[in-house]
């Protein structure tokens, strides 16, 4: 019976390994484009060998037919999947809130310029994006990644059947309130460009000779920076929070 438990071992740790590859994949940190494939592969290899003896109970048999194989390989790999676009699917709302930042400061204009067109988006947006990946590990929220792992295997269990529907609902709900939230994040500078412009609009309206536009310009760019610059430190609390928010929807159950 010894090797025949052996064998339900290593396919165990193999399903395993498929749900947390496709994860990691995606996750924000570890799964960016400028991690080598080599370094995120070893780490899911390294968490399937340290979280086997948490959730190995949970995974079943070795399947007698090869079609049963491939079908739970491919059920892991989709929940893996799943999981981890919806963790990264809210690391839009810094986008958002860099692209609205930008067209209230007029610092969007400069994509017409950008000789980059493969890959567009404004700096502030990079900028902002950055700043989420440095909270995430700033804040030890990363290590809710792996209760969110451990998490899964209780709320979506191999047991039970995979519902499509529940995941697209949520990554549906996750989108719009990452558009919700990168609205807010972008609230203060929003505020600022509406009564610049009706200020700019006004000085134009009763100095009609006076050439409004090349004063309000620079303007424009120094104070919403500024009011940005200020507003850093509440949007990324704001962010984190929500966030860590939406990680402890998955591992939850690994912290009770």
């Amino acid at each position: 019976m010894e090797p025949y438990a052996t064998v339900d071992q290593v396919w165990a740790g193999g399903l395993l390994f498929a749900r947390l590859g496709a994860m990691i994949m995606l996750i924000p940190g570890v799964g960016e484009g400028f991690v080598p494939a080599r370094i995120r592969l070893s780490l899911a290899l390294l968490l399937a060998m340290a979280l086997f003896p948490v959730v190995g109970h949970t995974l079943p048999a070795l399947p007698a037919t090869t079609g049963g194989m491939v079908g739970w390989i491919l059920r892991e790999v989709a929940t893996g999947l799943a999981i981890g676009a919806i963790l990264r699917i809210f690391m839009t709302s810094l986008m958002t809130a860099g692209e609205i930042v930008s067209m209230q400061t007029t610092l969007g204009f400069s994509q017409t310029a950008n000789p980059l067109q493969a890959s567009p988006g404004s700096t502030l947006s990079s900028f902002l994006t950055l700043l989420g990946l440095t909270l995430i590990f700033a804040t030890n929220t990363h290590h809710l990644f792996i209760g969110a792992i451990v998490g899964s295997y209780e709320m979506i269990a191999p047991s039970k059947p995979l519902i499509a529907s529940d995941f697209s609902e949520m990554a549906v709900r996750t989108l719009s309130q990452s558009f919700l939230l990168g609205v807010q994040l972008a609230a203060p500078v929003l505020v600022f460009a509406l009564v610049f412009n009706l200020a700019s609009g006004l000085v134009a309206r009763v100095m009609p000779s006076f050439q409004v536009y090349f004063a309000a310009a620079p303007l424009s760019v120094l104070l919403g920076l500024s009011v940005f610059a200020l507003s850093l430190g509440v949007l990324g609390t704001v962010f984190i929070d929500r966030y860590r928010a939406l990680v402890r929807v998955f591992a939850g159950g690994a912290f009770g």
